[in-house]
């Protein structure tokens, strides 16, 4: 069974509900490392100061927000705290609504509410009561320092919380160039519509979720698979990386070296030049 990844509880009215938050996504992706083609060493990734080319520690690193080119505000620790809701361990439902009227552009990421101690009787009475009216509960709440916008929603024996994306986080369909409604505008004709119903006629079926398959990922770990028995890729050793790190086997900048030395030359002649110079003796004038 998956760890929970966060214990509360649904409140509705007076009723209150021990629940846990478990996760309903079984994500499966392939996860690539990225090599040095010339010796198959991993390639790593550095927080580097755009100005001076020096990496920074994570100690010197602060969060800005641009406020526009040029300008930014820094925000701190405290700043953030400021901001942030009261997590109550709840799962507020403000509102009961029917759940067709929630477009679907909304529901982003589904989770399953398992029962805590004592709240099997509770959990049934709601997950009941939202099957049998057709509605789901909207409600708000705190997962990670994060509010969240979302639906409860009856699954089977299931209570499922799906976040939602809040109305300001979707773009407007009015914002793009779309065909309007008017078929004839764009010469289609009653018999073209006629023949695309049939042919969704045709391929209707009942949704069965497990007869989909990724495709692209089943072939691709074939291709990986056949690779591997065909001989993998060796990667470097911890030993081998030791001696590569070695003073000895640094690669050595030449340009960087020239630009170093140029600078240096052109202060010392310019301390040279500063200090004062020692008296000569002066020939005898010309008669």
């Amino acid at each position: 069974m998956p760890r929970a990844i966060w214990k509360g509880s649904i409140t509705f009215g007076l009723v209150n509900v021990p629940v846990a938050l478990y996760p309903a996504e079984n994500r499966s992706e392939l996860h690539f490392s990225l090599l040095d083609r010339r010796n198959n060493a991993h390639v790593r990734y550095r927080r580097v100061n755009e100005i001076t080319g020096e990496e920074v520690p994570w100690s010197e690193i602060v969060k800005a927000y641009e406020i526009e080119e040029g300008e930014a505000v820094i925000l701190d620790e405290d700043d953030f705290k400021r901001a942030e809701v009261e997590s109550t361990q709840a799962v507020e439902i403000e509102d009961f609504v029917d759940l067709d009227a929630i477009g679907y552009v909304y529901f982003d990421k589904p989770y399953y509410l398992v029962p805590g101690k004592r709240g099997e009787k509770g959990y049934a009475l709601l997950r009941e009561t939202l099957r049998r009216t057709g509605k789901v509960g909207i409600a708000k709440v705190v997962i990670r320092t994060r509010q969240y916008l979302a639906a409860l929603i009856p699954e089977g024996d299931a209570l499922v919380l799906d976040l939602l994306r809040f109305h300001q986080e979707l773009r407007s369909p009015a914002q793009l160039e779309l065909p309007g409604r008017d078929l004839a505008q764009y010469n289609v004709s009653d018999r073209e519509l006629a023949m695309a119903e049939k042919l969704v006629e045709a391929m209707s079926s009942e949704w069965q979720p497990g007869k989909y398959h990724d495709d692209y990922r089943e072939t691709l770990m074939k291709w990986i698979e056949r690779k591997a028995k065909e001989g993998a890729a060796a990667l470097p050793s911890p030993e081998e990386l030791a001696a590569a790190r070695a003073p000895g086997a640094e690669v050595i900048d030449i340009s960087e070296l020239l630009r170093k030395s140029v600078e240096q030359t052109a202060r010392e002649r310019g301390r040279e030049e500063a200090a004062p110079r020692k008296s000569r003796r002066k020939e005898p004038a010309e008669a």
